[in-house]
């Protein structure tokens, strides 16, 4: 199912407050502490318990395994949410039995996944995390309130794999094997059309992420509820940035309160809103609302639906806040393909066989899923499917990869449902991109501002792996009709996977 969850903890660094625990989606975080300060070297240790379901580690093909991007959000009395820094020294953490802690050398964030081969669900105690509280500038006895969250990631290995499917594809790359991950070595990069011109040239940087080297991709596009949660940690400014409402300082009434697709009813299945009456210059509240009744939080308010009405500088403001990055179109085709041999005019489960979606059971809810059985892929517009359905709901425990709309390594809809974002190689903004990762923090107007990414106006981004309105041919693996299609609007069809190099 879904991808992230967030826990609260009210502290003085020597006293605890500690909320009451929650689950959402299939990730929990609980029994939020804070243990082991070190006032002498500025550190503590934040300790949780987390867990999820379906999960896996298999050492023979497709040689992966899931995990979790965990990663602290804090504030200082009344001040700005701010993104904790992290040891970046694996030996600093403490890592539950069965599992392992990995965190990349900016100490962003630190992934934590199984030890050992094995399948199903995880359920870890007592992980913990050094906080470097020192480094941040929080004082011993600061009053601080934190946010622990987490959500699902895919480990890709490092592997040749083949861009391209040799099918009909409307601007396929010609059938290429990546088996590099170096621009200056031959055969780094596939030629044929770029999606705007007859030839495709390298990128300016040899740093390129081609997809032939290890990253992590979120195993489903970002849910409603996840970014409600990133919108509740921002300022008004910003919040007035990412939404489509005009929610700007001074607003006191909102009618179209439903705030990314700007309407007054919910339109598209997006159902993040917040309330008639606002603030005229504090911070707005946001909740999911799929069942229109005025109630946040319901079971049925659409938390786990994937989050459209998103234009790229919403999904690169959220990848810069969550210390991740977007994803480049080679890395989609390796997290789709893999290592396996391409399919001609192969879907992301690796065969040419598709079936449609005609409806929705249990609309809404965290267990949401196709009426019509066999059903794989949300595409080709159908009137009872108005819109993206929940990440995750063609998968069951007895589902095969093709059933349940999987990628070779284990993410979801990637084919259909909605169109994912991703620097493209046929626009020389996006081949001038080198694949660093956010840092936490956003501009004070809460654009992005992480080097080299594509711009607020979108050029150097396009879209692959088609939509919940697109035909089938659109959601092919390889179709690249709109691989460099330059857009800044915020529209129902588009959704967002992050991505982050393995530390």
């Amino acid at each position: 199912m879904a991808t992230m969850i967030q826990r609260y903890v009210f502290l003085a660094l020597s006293a605890l407050f500690i909320s009451s625990s929650a689950f959402a989606n299939n990730v929990t975080v609980s029994n939020v502490a804070l243990t082991g300060q070190d006032a002498t070297n500025d550190y503590v240790f934040v300790e949780f318990d987390t867990g999820w379901e379906n999960s896996w580690r298999t050492s023979s093909a497709p040689n992966n395994w899931d995990a979790v991007w965990v990663f602290v959000k804090y504030k200082v009395g009344s001040g700005d949410w701010q993104h904790a820094t992290l040891s970046g020294t694996t030996s600093n953490h403490t890592a539950p039995s069965g599992s392992t802690i990995t965190p990349p050398s900016d100490g962003k964030g630190a992934f934590i996944y199984r030890s050992v081969d094995g399948s199903g669900t995880v359920s870890l105690s007592d992980a913990r995390l050094r906080w470097n509280y020192g480094t941040d500038g929080v004082a011993d006895d600061a009053q601080v309130a934190l946010k622990v969250i987490a959500t699902e990631m895919v480990y890709v290995p490092t592997g040749a794999f083949s861009a391209g499917s040799g099918g009909t594809g409307t601007k396929e790359f010609t059938l290429t094997t990546i088996n590099t991950g170096s621009a200056t070595v031959a055969g780094g990069y596939p030629t044929g059309n770029s999606g705007t011109t007859a030839s495709q040239t390298a990128p300016d940087s040899d740093s390129w992420p081609n997809g032939y080297n290890v990253f992590y991709c979120m195993k489903y596009g970002i849910t409603q509820e996840q970014y409600m949660d990133f919108l509740n940690t921002l300022d008004r400014t910003q919040q007035d940035t990412r939404t489509g409402t005009n929610l700007a300082s001074g607003i006191t009434s909102v009618t179209r309160r439903y705030v990314m697709s700007n309407t007054t009813s919910m339109s598209s299945r997006n159902g993040i809103r917040c309330d008639a009456t606002i603030p005229a210059t504090g911070t707005i509240t946001f909740y999911c609302d799929y069942n229109g009744n005025g109630i946040g939080g319901d079971f049925d308010d659409g938390q786990h639906i994937a989050c459209n009405s998103l234009s790229w500088a919403d999904g690169a403001a959220y990848a810069d806040w969550a210390a991740l990055r977007p994803m480049t179109e080679l890395e989609f085709e390796k997290a789709c393909r893999g290592t396996a041999a391409a399919v001609a005019d192969e879907y992301a489960w690796g065969s040419t066989s598709i079936t449609q979606a005609t409806g929705i059971t249990n609309s809404g809810a965290g267990n949401e899923t196709a009426s019509n059985a066999g059903a794989n892929c949300a595409y080709d517009f159908h009137a009872s499917v108005q819109g993206p359905m929940r990440v995750g709901c063609f998968a069951t425990s007895g589902s095969t990869r093709e059933t349940a709309g999987a990628t070779y390594y284990g993410i979801m809809e990637m084919s259909g449902n909605l169109s994912k974002l991703c620097v493209t190689i046929g626009d020389s903004n996006g081949r001038s991109f080198t694949g660093s990762h956010g840092d936490g923090a956003m501009d004070s107007t809460g654009n992005a501002n992480a080097g080299s990414w594509p711009g607020t106006s979108g050029s150097g981004m396009g879209q692959r792996g088609g939509n919940w309105v697109n035909d089938a041919t659109f959601t092919r693996v390889s179709d690249r009709t709109y691989a460099s299609n330059p857009s800044d609007l915020r529209l129902a069809t588009y959704e967002f996977l992050c991505v982050r190099l393995d530390p």
